[in-house]
């Protein structure tokens, strides 16, 4: 499966953004999907992540219930629509694919197939 992440950008705080993950290849409907992201010093770490068929999702606390994560099998994409933005939500956001069960989806072993990333910049 190859991932293309894109939807990034430069936005205010209290903004919102959505970010879409396009797959090719392999049938992206039988992987697990996930958004990581990595803030400049830091290490990567899980945003969200969802079931092949949709029906469990899962969240980083700090961005309980203002993100959401969903995805369109038909159209072999993921989304994550960011709300109520924050400056320490800045960070290159990077989607990922994969069916590794043996990790929750939090962990990063979880996923094969990585995007490219795409910047997200919140300014206060």
């Amino acid at each position: 499966v190859q991932l293309q992440a894109s939807g990034g950008g430069l936005v205010q705080a209290g903004g919102s953004l959505r970010l879409s993950c396009a797959a090719s290849g392999r049938t992206f409907s039988r992987y697990d999907m996930g958004w990581f992201r990595q803030a400049p010093g830091k290490e990567r770490e899980f945003v969200a992540g969802i079931s092949w068929s949709g029906s469990s999702t899962y969240y980083l606390d700090s961005v309980k219930g203002r993100f959401t994560i969903s995805r369109d099998n038909a159209k072999n994409t993921g989304y994550l629509q960011m709300t109520s933005l924050k400056p320490e939500d800045t960070a290159v956001y990077y989607c990922a694919a994969g069916g590794r069960t043996t990790y929750y989806y939090s962990d990063s072993r979880r996923y094969e197939y990585w995007g490219q990333g795409t910047l997200v910049t919140v300014s206060s």
